[in-house]
């Protein structure tokens, strides 16, 4: 089941990728007519009617490669270590291209030296902005050099300069996601966190204790349970919830590797999900559409701020007053819930 709020974002190659039951490596080869890898003529076919059938809106083609572009500055903490910083470059980089600009990456493992001779490099080069953006939404002090350029935070903030920031809406996120179990009419709603110490955890816990306030179902501590994120927090922390002997009907994993976890714990128990357990997660990893059933959960905007942060940068907006904007993470219904 598709959303109405999921069929209204724009179609990516993922989707396209997804829709063709290819991966996305081969969609990419397939629309820029690589040559030299074997692509079958059927397999070939298959993306690019995935790319008609969903309307897929490529980059634009055909501006001349002889013109020198101007150039957007991308500053990013880690890149490996999660799928979400690539997502977010990919937004930003179609966003500049769709503007005319060409963006330029750094990766700086946080180290400060690094950050402040790129930040000069781009400062002598006249780069028209730089976006600062870390893997993990949380306050950051970013290097003053920053300031010297037309900038904009993205999935972090400073709290004590004045930088606009972009990060994801995580308090209505977990809101929309515990609202959703609440409308389906699950009240024994139990939630799986991740670590405390991180912001989204914090802020989604937040929207589940909001949710459940608000439809005035009681919130019993007993079912909040901290895990680390990962299926292993989930696994264990749902065989606690059983083993404690507590009555509840639906589980919000507070990302969807904890969700990996809880369908296991739940299997192994003999529960069918949603008949007996609902699950609902968070992040809409890629994942999240291959569980059985598919995971109901709640899309984490990293294309979108991206996109936001470029689209900033090159509004007369950047000049106003400094603030931090959160957007929309909406909700994917699937099956699981």
């Amino acid at each position: 089941m598709t959303s109405e709020s999921e069929s209204k974002r724009r179609v990516t190659m993922k989707d396209v990728a997804r829709h063709a039951g290819v991966s996305q490596s081969t969609v990419s080869f397939v629309l820029n007519e690589v040559t030299d890898v074997s692509i079958g003529a059927d397999t070939r076919k298959r993306v690019l009617d995935a790319v008609v059938k969903l309307n897929y809106k490529r980059r634009p083609q055909g501006m001349s490669r002889s013109v020198s572009h101007p150039i957007i500055g991308f500053l990013v903490d880690e890149i490996a270590t999660s799928p979400f910083s690539a997502i977010t470059i990919e937004g930003a980089q179609e966003a500049a291209w769709r503007h005319g600009y060409l963006l330029e990456v750094a990766m700086t493992g946080e180290d400060a030296d690094y950050e402040k001779a790129i930040l000069e490099k781009w400062r002598l080069q006249g780069v028209v902005g730089v976006i600062y953006c870390s893997i993990l939404t949380r306050s950051v002090t970013p290097p003053p050099q920053l300031g010297q350029i037309r900038s904009v935070l993205v999935n972090c903030h400073a709290d004590k300069a004045p930088h606009t920031a972009v990060v994801p809406g995580e308090v209505l996120g977990g809101f929309a996601a515990t609202e959703a179990l609440l409308n389906k009419g699950y009240r024994r709603i139990a939630f799986i966190d991740g670590e405390m110490w991180m912001e989204a955890a914090k802020d989604r816990l937040t929207g589940y204790r909001n949710a459940l306030t608000t439809h005035g179902v009681p919130i019993d501590e007993a079912l909040i349970r901290e895990g680390n994120f990962l299926p292993s927090g989930g696994y264990e922390q749902t065989l606690a919830l059983l083993n404690d002997g507590l009555s509840f009907d639906a589980i919000f994993c507070a990302n969807d590797l904890t969700a990996v976890g809880c369908y296991e714990a739940l299997k192994e128990r003999g529960l069918r999900i949603p008949e007996d357990i609902a699950v609902m997660g968070y992040d809409d990893q890629e994942i999240a559409q291959h569980l059985n059933p598919a995971l109901s959960t709640v899309l984490l905007p990293h294309r979108e701020m991206g996109q936001w942060a470029v689209d900033y940068l090159l509004s007369t907006e950047s000049t106003d007053q400094q603030r931090v904007y959160k957007l929309e993470c909406p909700l994917v219904m699937r099956e699981s819930a």
